[in-house]
């Protein structure tokens, strides 16, 4: 919680909030990975809860031996229902005892010698999205699981989700001390310094007379000086609460500015007016000080702050790990699955490696439709290591037709949007070992030019650009590539056949990379694999299809 902006004169109904001062994230997530959009295979599509062990492993070999994997799909991912219905006596997370009889590890390390990476699912509430068991309250311990497996990608969904209360404690008393020690501060409430809608409730049943209130909603700080700790270390935090019987209570404790700390408070309806609430803090030797808060002013803050807490995690678990036992970091691709309820968009890149922009795609050309309309919208959120992601691909999936397929696919590469295969591809393997290469699916799902655009250095998702096409039936999406190169993207919506003129002046002006005009440019027709010199390209795609160009 570094470096908060706060608004001392917002009225109680127009809060200032951290995140919303900023439309886009300011602190990247960062871990390294997923540089370029993640490329893989997961089991919901097509699957759902019908999963074992031997499952994924064929679909390993079915990965290697078809050419996918040296096409760039490494992650082999597994969805929901992969868990048993029980922690450990530790806490821990495991694997079904009969679906997945040697454990997550020593399947993640089988995929590794097959230069393929597993990746797991869990979701952020209280259960998963098929009520198993949740990581709400078991984030660190979770992270460290995955860390330990050795897992390469994760997936995180929203299912159970548990929204952080936007209502703070009314603050009696402050003290601190070591365990088992008396408290060496104790604070009232008029001692603290108030910001904002802070302000001191008379109360003569407390200790001091007063309590603090309006610190709900970002709206007001309660800042306690002078506590002087007698060594650096961990010492608890004790507040005394006024009880009111109507809402869970959160807070921040921040420390010197610097490191927060959660304080959480039941809904409380004792027979007593004051309540006690506890967490543990680090000070260092010398005066602190601490500032209580609550950051959470709508759910998209409460959604916001446990993803990025979740990251937080998983970051700290891999780097522990490595130090811990003498091996390089493995840091782990973070798939925020938030269903683009909360905007992740506008907060994801501070939080993961990529976040769901829509609920779940289906195998029918209405959901990718819809998906695409929404997602194409958002390409200025995208960025290397952080990517918008519309979904898993359902191409060869369900009865879309080869020209569907083909646009599905296409899209995605243009939007920059993560590719992870949601078929069968044990099909691609014929009875007698050899891969099906006139399979259409396949040659859809391996064809490098389109997979290079989406694996593109400068990481740029495309932009729709209406006035190359002047109709809301053809779509034109502008990609700029490395080496002053540009992809251009011409997609029917209509359901008839469309011609479409377009000038490669325009294309090139409105791509913004610097490249001299010429008489003719160098054209790669990425479907059809022919090169030509051109000053106009002539389109003419079918019934939902695309055409797909490579310009320089």
């Amino acid at each position: 919680m570094k470096n908060v902006k706060y608004c001392p004169v917002c009225a109680a109904k127009k809060v200032v909030h951290a995140f919303k001062l900023n439309k886009t994230a300011t602190q990247p997530y960062n871990n390294g990975v997923a540089i370029t959009p993640p490329m893989g295979w997961s089991s919901w599509n097509l699957f759902r809860y019908k999963i074992n062990e031997q499952l994924f492993r064929e679909i390993a070999e079915a990965m290697v031996k078809s050419g996918l994997r040296d096409a760039g799909y490494k992650y082999v991912n597994i969805d929901d229902c992969w868990q048993s219905s029980q922690r450990d006596k530790d806490g821990r997370l495991q694997a079904d005892f009969i679906t997945f009889p040697s454990g997550m590890k020593k399947l993640a390390s089988d995929m590794n010698d097959m230069g393929l990476e597993l990746g797991i699912y869990s979701s952020n509430g209280t259960l998963t999205c098929e009520e198993y068991p949740g990581s709400l309250g078991y984030e660190a311990i979770d992270a460290d699981t995955f860390a330990e497996w050795g897992v390469g990608y994760f997936k995180y969904d929203f299912c159970h989700h548990v929204y952080i209360s936007t209502k703070a404690p009314l603050i009696s008393t402050v003290s601190v001390g070591k365990k088992g020690e008396k408290d060496f501060y104790t604070a009232f409430a008029a001692d603290a310094k108030l910001d904002g809608n802070a302000r001191l409730v008379k109360e003569p049943k407390m200790d001091g007379g007063y309590y603090i209130k309006g610190l709900s909603s970002y709206s007001g700080t309660a800042t306690f000086t002078g506590i002087e700790a007698p060594e650096d270390g961990e010492y608890v935090l004790t507040l005394t609460i006024k009880k009111d019987g109507k809402y869970e209570k959160f807070a921040l404790a921040v420390v010197n500015g610097d490191e927060a700390f959660e304080i959480k408070a039941p809904l409380t309806r004792g027979f007593s007016l004051l309540g006690r609430v506890q967490t543990i803090v680090k000070l260092r030797k010398g005066e602190n000080t601490i500032k209580i808060y609550n950051p959470i002013g709508s759910k998209m803050d409460s959604t916001f702050m446990q993803y990025k807490n979740m990251g937080l995690e998983l970051k700290r678990a891999t780097k522990e790990y490595a130090e811990k036992n003498g091996v390089p970091e493995k840091p782990i691709v973070y798939s925020i699955c938030e269903w683009g309820w909360n905007k992740p968009y506008k907060w994801g890149a501070e939080a993961g490696n990529l976040w769901r922009t829509t609920p779940d795609i289906v195998e029918n050309w209405a959901s990718i439709m819809g998906i695409y309309e929404h997602n194409v919208k958002l390409n200025k959120y995208s960025v290397p290591g952080g990517w918008n992601d519309p979904d898993m691909l359902e191409v060869g999936n369900g009865k879309l037709t080869y020209d569907e397929n083909k646009s599905h696919f296409s899209l995605w590469c243009m939007m920059c949007a993560p590719l992870i295969l949601g078929n069968d591809i044990r099909k691609f393997i014929k009875a007698d070992g050899t891969v099906d290469t006139d399979s259409k699916v396949y040659q859809i799902l391996t064809n490098k030019h389109l997979i290079a655009i989406n694996q593109d250095s400068l990481g740029i998702a495309c932009r729709r650009e209406r006035s190359l096409s002047n109709s809301l039936l053809v779509d034109v999406l502008v990609k700029p590539l490395d080496n002053a190169r540009v992809a251009v993207c011409v997609f029917n919506k209509d359901s008839k056949e469309r011609k479409l003129e377009l000038e490669i002046d325009k294309i090139i002006n409105l791509s913004g990379i610097n490249v001299k005009k010429k008489d003719k440019y160098h054209v790669h027709d990425c479907w059809e694999n022919r090169h030509f010199d051109a000053k106009r390209i002539i389109c003419e795609p079918e019934k939902h299809g695309c055409e797909v160009y490579v310009i320089e």
